[in-house]
């Protein structure tokens, strides 16, 4: 059985491509254009891990952390965002976010970030 991920992002381009390598890694993959959709997927069928961006319509990723804070059923969660002064760092983590990555970022650090946030919780996919 492979991890489900859940991309959060409002950026097309960033979207495809972040499906397409997760995909690729084997990762079962859902998509949310805002932090709403992200909160209602959540609720309705919990992912493995989030990949959240932070500037969002509607609902932002802060917004999202902050929403599923102390929620049993919370996954992990990897900022990433343009959003890359160390305010927003510290705001992200605070919240409890397990990670955060600044874009652009590597597709292979990413990858690594990704699997080893998951090893906690069973095998990656291979």
């Amino acid at each position: 059985m492979s991890l489900k991920i859940l991309i959060a992002d409002d950026e097309p381009n960033i979207v495809i491509s972040l499906e397409y390598l997760m995909k690729r890694e084997g990762f079962q993959v859902s998509v949310a254009r805002d932090g709403a959709e992200a909160l209602a997927m959540i609720a309705d069928d919990p992912p493995d891990l989030l990949l959240l961006d932070a500037m969002m319509p509607n609902v932002d990723g802060f917004e999202v952390l902050q929403t599923l804070q102390g929620q049993p059923e919370r996954p992990k969660v990897i900022m990433l965002t343009a959003k890359g002064r160390e305010s927003d760092v510290e705001k992200g983590r605070a919240l409890g976010a397990d990670d955060y990555v600044v874009k652009p970022f590597s597709t292979g650090e990413l990858v690594e970030r990704v699997r080893r946030l998951l090893s906690d919780d069973g095998p990656a996919p291979a």
